[in-house]
């Protein structure tokens, strides 16, 4: 628990450090920008390349998998459309509703609500005493497929902020290949995880997708080749066979929460000015290459605070599907759970939003998305004690044998 209120709270406190610097530091900052950004992708690399290590299917039984992808995915479409449609139809005036790149721009930005947060999840069900139910079982399986799905979706919604360019059907190719290699070698690699090795993969990552990037923009700075850091380090943590003494090293555990808690105060420190944007006080909005920064009225942060609020309960709203499904395999009562369980977002969300910012996605959208992250991290413990609640009412206190259904 204490691990999950660091986290939000490194977050909150680089969110508010990129608002305070540009007037504390105005002649160092922006030179800081190339730095923090290298940095927010070496460390969502690294924390990638932990996340695909985590996903093990059997192929030689796929079918098994077939209705439990399906689950994750709608469980992941639901909160990422109730979050888009608000975006746009609450926040945003009317006169906009109509501008195809408000849209684009704004799937990318509510994408966020998409994934659970794998790490925090599993870690916080172990310490709840729940890893041998079939709840911890069930909702291992769910969290890495929407992180997959997550991954996988970043294509099409960069298609749609670019559209079709020949460097686009780089990019495809370059994921069709990695997608390939991947499949044929999942848990083949018989590569160290130990904590100095995968920052030693996260670098490597890092110098081929940026310089690529760097390379293509000398070529056409409009369209540049940018593969997103999400795709190749979690097809590489995918390959990497896990070693028992890699996966217990209290060393890599201690390097983890470290990266872990880095990345949040990087993400933070990504997020563009906003305060002329939302401050009830402030100018009335900061220059920006966003369509919907620029069309967003200004806000004051009682309004945030709402808006934050609103957007949390959606996402969580969204994330209820599973309680439908699974019900040959599980009670009532464990459904329920396994849904709440989904609710906690984490690394994989603020990724999402690092790429957003990227493309030069900004404004109040964005700010209320990442204090709604921020928020539903804080909430994680108490989505927790809610799960164990609710498992006692329906009886669940003792290890469940291992379902022999997939639905």
């Amino acid at each position: 628990m204490r691990k999950v209120v660091l986290f939000s709270s490194l977050l909150v406190f680089g969110l508010i450090a990129s608002q305070a610097a540009p007037t504390l530091a105005p002649g160092f900052w922006p030179s800081t920008r190339f730095p923090i950004q290298a940095l927010t992708f070496l460390a969502l690399a690294y924390i990638m390349i932990r996340v695909g290590s985590e996903f093990e299917i059997d192929k030689r039984n796929l079918r098994q998998y077939g209705w439990d992808y399906v689950v994750a995915a709608t469980a992941a479409a639901f909160p990422w459309i109730f979050c888009c449609l608000y975006f746009v139809f609450v926040m945003l005036p009317q006169t906009a509703w109509s501008d195809g790149w408000i849209w684009r721009e704004g799937l990318l930005a509510s994408r966020f609500s998409a994934p659970t947060s794998a790490g925090v999840l599993f870690s916080m069900l172990i310490a709840a005493g729940l890893s041998a139910t079939w709840l911890f079982r069930k909702a291992r399986v769910l969290a890495i497929f929407d992180d997959l799905d997550t991954v996988l979706l970043m294509l099409p919604l960069k298609m749609a902020l670019v559209g079709l360019r020949w460097q686009l059907g780089v990019v495809v190719a370059i994921m069709v290949a990695f997608l390939v290699v991947g499949w044929r070698l999942m848990k083949r690699l018989d590569w160290s995880m130990k904590w100095t090795a995968v920052l030693g993969y996260s670098v490597v990552l890092v110098v081929f997708t940026e310089g690529l990037y760097l390379l293509s923009k000398n070529i056409d700075a409009r369209v540049p080749i940018h593969v997103e850091i999400l795709f190749p380090a979690f097809l590489l943590g995918m390959m990497i066979k896990v070693r028992h003494e890699d996966h217990h090293d209290a060393a890599n555990h201690r390097a983890d929460a470290i990266v872990s808690a880095a990345f949040m105060v990087l993400v933070g420190l990504s997020m563009p000015e906003f305060i002329g944007s939302v401050g009830a006080a402030a100018p009335a909005v900061v220059e920006s290459a966003s369509h919907i920064a620029a069309k967003t009225p200004p806000m004051g942060w009682g309004q945030i605070a709402f808006h934050v609020l609103m957007i949390t309960a959606l996402s969580n709203i969204g994330k209820m599907f599973p309680a439908f499904c699974y019900r040959k395999e599980a009670s009532f009562h464990e459904r329920l759970a396994l849904a709440i369980g989904m609710w906690p977002r984490g690394e994989v969300g603020a990724g999402v939003l690092v790429l957003a910012l990227s493309y030069g996605i900004g404004g109040p959208i964005v700010v209320v998305a990442m204090l709604s992250l921020a928020l539903n991290l804080l909430l994680t413990g108490v989505f927790i004690v809610v799960i164990k609640s609710i498992l006692r009412r329906g009886g669940v206190e003792a290890p469940l044998p291992v379902p022999t259904a997939a639905h």
